[in-house]
């Protein structure tokens, strides 16, 4: 026979059971209004069996109308304190999530774990002011060092879970790896991945900065990159390409981070081929070095570290540029790390080159140089260029940028490099304000045109070595670029009619027209699969290290000399959550996974 479900038997709670046995109805269960207990089974006997042998003695003389109104009075207890406790536990979880809040902004402002108890001291004291009966509310929320260090570290799990669960439905995905040297002379490895779902989504997001404890290799570089790929369990084959700093580690034939990561897909029987850039602002920066004019720098570099070296000499420098009241009143460093900053020091330097001079003149420096009028005109070529290579920079720079687009700044660059080349040996300095300046002021020689003309020629030339790699790929990024303008008969056959068919459509024609080449991938119909998957490649490739880049500089924000106890795991758990683009923590789960814990105020002062 088979065993009775009581669920299924439809037994209600009756109200005359309240009178009769001092018994209610509390989430489904009845319970004893006399002495809190509950019964597992609704069914009139066991509650009457309850009664009688546990309370019938005592409510033995009261008639039925007694008994209705002590029922009332404990069930109005039972509801106050239900509502009691459940404050208590909001009031718990409130604390809890308050903490959980405050660890995230501590984390993403680059402060120390101990800023916690400032806040906190700087919250009751605002709270004694403008409401100090909600004191015991501030004190509950624990905001201590080991609190805060703890909650960093919930955060940051709680993103990578949510990035690995993105993962799984990734059909391409790239990554992003350079390396640099944190304050403790320890090598950290930034890796960042870009990966598309089917609906052609974006996600870029930071994956993880590793230490480097010992040599830093080839081999030792696609260890950890390895590791990092198969815990957060990226499928190899859907890995499409790798941007790099172009070092010789990562980029080694052989050996390089590059080669073993190839070697590992083969294994893998991975059927794509792994696409390997080297980082496109790395490249711009580098071809700015072809055109030789390191003398010009070394003696703008000498001048200024003459006049800021030195406090005496920098107040007085400051101090006559304000007596002849100048537009600019002071010249900025320049130092090789920072690109940008040498167009900033050149555009200065040469508006200030007379009021420099003079300067010079009154310490008894000799200034023969800075007055050579060839040297002026070299010094006012280079400010224009590197203004125009900075602006191309700066185009370059950024999240969430299409490989594509990058790929036609750097191609309308070397476009204006050709105009350029062109206009300087006929003397139209157009696109050169600071030498138009020089040749209108020149008393003697003509502006040497033909030998600048020569360097744009030779900065051209490097542009063209130096992204041959992206030329041997423009046909993937122009498809992506502008697929109405690429010519079928020499794509790939397996897009040629797919492509026929986007082409002749022209609600599709108008979309792209609308939303632009980024967006429109995501509009392309199931019907066309291929261009779904060839879109999806190179949507998901980086075109720089930037992000690795802005990594390190937020790494030297939170691990400094003063932050002798950061561990390698906490500086990971922030540069995580700091770094978080499209993903953001799931507070609300998080305290519901503690369980409702409610911290107590001496707890939270520890």
């Amino acid at each position: 026979m088979a065993k009775r479900k009581v669920d299924t038997e439809n037994r209600g709670f009756q109200t005359r059971w309240e009178s009769e046995y001092m018994f209610t109805k509390v989430a489904g269960k009845p319970v004893c209004l006399l002495c809190g207990e509950s019964v597992a089974v609704l069914k009139e006997y066991n509650l009457r069996q309850h009664y009688e042998t546990k309370h019938a003695d005592k409510n033995k003389n009261m008639d039925m109308e007694q008994r209705l109104q002590k029922a009332e009075e404990l069930k109005r207890g039972l509801k106050s304190q239900q509502a009691l406790f459940k404050k208590a536990k909001s009031q718990g979880q409130a604390a809890v999530k308050a903490s959980f809040i405050l660890a995230e902004e501590i984390a993403k402002s680059a402060r120390p774990f101990t800023e916690g108890d400032f806040i906190k001291n700087c919250m009751i004291k605002v709270c004694d002011e403008v409401c100090p009966e909600k004191r015991q509310l501030f004190l509950n929320v624990s905001l201590s060092r080991n609190t805060i260090a703890e909650r960093v570290d919930q955060l940051s799990i709680n993103l990578k879970e949510q990035l690995v669960k993105k993962g799984k439905d990734f059909i391409a995905y790239s990554l992003a790896v350079d390396e640099s040297t944190d304050i403790s002379d320890i090598a950290q490895l930034s890796i960042f991945i870009r990966g598309v779902d089917s609906n052609l989504s974006v996600t870029e997001e930071f994956l993880a900065l590793r230490p480097m404890h010992g040599t830093t290799t080839g081999h030792d570089l696609y260890e950890e990159v390895s590791r990092c790929v198969n815990e957060m369990e990226l499928p190899w084959e859907k890995l499409v390409g790798l941007t790099t700093d172009g070092a010789p580690a990562m980029c080694g034939h052989r050996s390089g981070l590059v080669a073993k990561i190839r070697e590992k897909m083969q294994e893998e029987n991975a059927t794509g081929e792994l696409t390997a850039y080297h980082c496109i602002i790395h490249q711009e920066a580098l071809c700015g070095k072809a055109l030789k004019m390191e003398h010009v720098m070394s003696i703008i570099t000498r001048t200024v570290n003459f006049i800021r070296a030195k406090g005496l000499n920098h107040r007085q420098f400051k101090a006559f540029l304000t007596e002849l009241e100048t537009e600019h009143g002071d010249l900025p460093y320049h130092t090789e790390v920072r690109w940008l900053s040498q167009g900033k020091v050149l555009q200065r330097c040469f508006e200030l080159r007379e009021e420099i001079c003079l300067f010079l003149d009154s310490k008894g420096k000799d200034t023969t140089q800075l007055r050579d009028e060839m040297f002026l005109c070299e010094m006012a070529f280079l400010c224009d260029i590197t203004s125009h290579l900075n602006a191309i920079n700066l185009q370059l720079q950024g999240r969430d940028r299409v490989i594509s687009d990058m790929y036609s700044t750097v191609k309308a660059f070397k476009t204006k490099l050709t105009l350029w080349e062109t206009q300087m040996r006929k003397e139209n300095l157009s696109h050169f304000p600071s030498c138009q300046t020089m040749k209108e002021k020149l008393s003697t020689s003509a502006f040497p045109s033909t030998q600048l003309a020569d360097k744009i020629g030779m900065l051209a030339a490097d542009f063209r070595r130096r992204f041959a790699d992206f030329e041997a790929q423009k046909s993937r990024l122009e498809l992506l670029g502008n697929p109405f303008a690429v010519d079928v008969e020499s794509s790939p056959p397996n897009l040629q009619m797919e492509l026929i068919d986007l082409q002749c459509n022209d609600a599709l024609r108008a979309k792209y027209a609308a939303v632009g080449a980024a967006e429109f991938a995501r509009f392309l119909p199931g019907t066309m699969p291929q261009l779904r998957i060839q879109a999806a490649q190179t949507l998901s490739m980086f075109g720089s290290t930037y992000l690795c880049e802005q990594l390190f500089s937020l790494m030297n924000l939170n691990k400094t000399s003063h932050r002798s106890r950061l561990t390698a795991e906490h500086l990971h758990s922030i540069l995580r959550i700091s770094s978080a683009q499209s993903l953001t923590p799931n507070i609300d789960e998080l305290v519901e996974k503690m369980g409702h814990h409610q911290v107590s105020p001496s707890t939270s002062n520890k």
